[in-house]
């Protein structure tokens, strides 16, 4: 099956020629890519912007050892792709030549385009309806701002030994920003979902609207909150969004190539404890619909679950090819790349703490005085030493047991290897985010997923405004 049409080529000649180069390697594929996407901004009660770009072109890469030759081109013909494969083709001994026979997987998610689904002056009557519910809560709402993006890619991996792999992956996203004025104070709150599905999810009133609601109420909580005190607090951080503290925090530090090289703080922890035995954290490409799973990854490995740490010890690390191959392991199906212009590197996919025991009250009544962090916005992260600094864009003091008051400025500083080992209470209530992430690394954006059950860190600091 070619799911890519447009190209000036014969595909059974290509993949001969493909084989032949390439067994000359250790590895490496011919990845050809097409995507299709829009961007709908309705802001100041106005379409502001509306854009549909259609992109297309092929990578192709060798990998001999560690050392990669790669090149790509925006021109899907054989004159460019002769010109790739005389690049990539260095005179060097041959290497393995194991095989592979997986031509296609059980697909995750709808192989049609979102796009086309729906006409774009269908599309715009949805945000101004949007628009027209979110203003009418209250006088006070003073800016709406709405968009609505859509992409839809196809992409088609030729490897060694005949080895010919495809996917579709429709990709969707709703947000809404919401800002609200009280006595001269303005505060804004946003709220978003998406996922690989069709627009028809989007379009159903009980979404946008739990959008709006979420974005507005969070705004007016805004109003009335009080500063942040700093000092080292106990923290107990919510379900769902908040993972992206364990995904920027832990996740990057268990990526194969940090280890291989030996600059993650986890290189050499494998079997040992890692964190509180209450914790096991996965990384799954697998669940149906989710923004970031992968029916294959942009190598051609499978998708799968991934246990990276079960019960406090460290299981593993998620792996591409090339270093799963160099650390003697196994593909995890973490290959993934921005596009066809850059190379696959391991990222994560869906990462998240499966549920502990305890209810999720449990952990605020235990609490005598502390901060619950429910949203983040920013953040940052060293690799090397698991330092991390992150915002909370929507935070409540905790005062005997019970949730005060919503706090502005909170931004918890910790590392993350001993945050791990500071948690002390793991809830039974395991969300995932709502379809939101996007992942930067190297310069190259990724669309993942994040998730948790509520947690109970004793002790972490807190940089404020008091």
């Amino acid at each position: 099956m070619s799911v890519i049409k447009k190209k000036d080529w014969d595909d059974k000649i290509v993949l001969s020629k493909i084989d032949g180069m390439l067994s000359k390697f250790d590895d490496g594929e011919l990845f050809v890519e097409e995507v299709f996407s829009e961007n709908i901004l309705f802001d100041e009660n106005k379409v502001k912007n509306a854009s549909y770009d259609q992109d297309r072109g092929f990578g192709l890469r060798t990998v001999k050892g560690d050392a990669i030759n790669f090149f790509h081109s925006s021109e899907l013909n054989e004159e460019i792709l002769n010109q790739g494969l005389k690049a990539v083709n260095n005179s060097i001994k041959y290497g393995c030549n194991g095989k592979n026979n997986m031509k296609s997987n059980e697909n995750l998610y709808e192989s049609n385009n979102p796009i086309s689904m729906f006409k774009l002056d269908k599309k715009i009557n949805l945000l101004k309806k949007i628009n027209h519910y979110a203003r009418s809560f209250s006088s006070a709402v003073k800016q709406v701002s709405i968009s609505l993006n859509g992409s839809h890619q196809n992409i088609e991996i030729s490897k060694k030994n005949g080895a010919f792999f495809y996917d579709s992956r429709p990709l969707v996203r709703l947000n809404v920003n919401i800002s609200v004025e009280k006595k001269g104070k303005i505060e804004t709150g946003s709220y978003g979902m998406g996922g690989r599905y069709m627009y028809d999810n989007l379009f159903l009133s009980k979404s946008w609207k739990c959008a709006v609601d979420n974005a507005y109420n969070q705004a007016v909580l805004k109003l009335s909150s009080k500063p942040t005190p700093a000092g080292e607090q106990t923290v107990v951080l919510g379900p769902g969004w908040p993972g992206i503290l364990l995904h920027e925090a832990i996740g990057h530090g268990l990526e194969g190539d940090f280890n291989r090289k030996k600059t993650s703080a986890f290189y050499d922890l494998v079997g040992k404890s890692v964190a509180s035995d209450q914790i096991t954290i996965v990384d799954d490409g697998t669940i149906p619909n989710r923004r970031g799973s992968l029916t294959i990854d942009d190598e051609g490995t499978k998708s799968q679950n991934t246990v990276l740490i079960e019960k406090g010890k460290l299981k593993g690390f998620m792996h591409d090819r090339l270093n799963a191959r160099l650390m003697k392991q196994s593909p995890t199906g973490n290959g993934r790349r921005q596009s066809y212009s850059h190379i696959p590197m391991p990222r994560m996919t869906n990462t998240y703490m499966l549920p502990g025991k305890y209810e999720h009250d449990e952990l605020i009544k235990s609490t005598k005085k502390g901060i619950y962090a429910t949203q983040f916005s920013g953040g940052q992260v060293d690799i090397t030493s698991g330092k991390f600094v992150f915002s909370a864009s929507e935070a409540f003091e905790i005062i005997n047991g019970k949730i005060g008051k919503p706090l502005k400025g909170a931004t918890l500083i910790g590392n993350g290897p001993d945050i791990l080992k500071q948690v002390t209470m793991v809830g039974n209530n395991l969300e995932l985010d709502n379809g939101i992430g996007t992942c930067g690394k190297e310069g190259q954006m990724v669309p993942v997923g994040v998730g948790q059950p509520s947690l109970k860190i004793k002790k972490l600091t807190v940089g404020g405004t008091v």
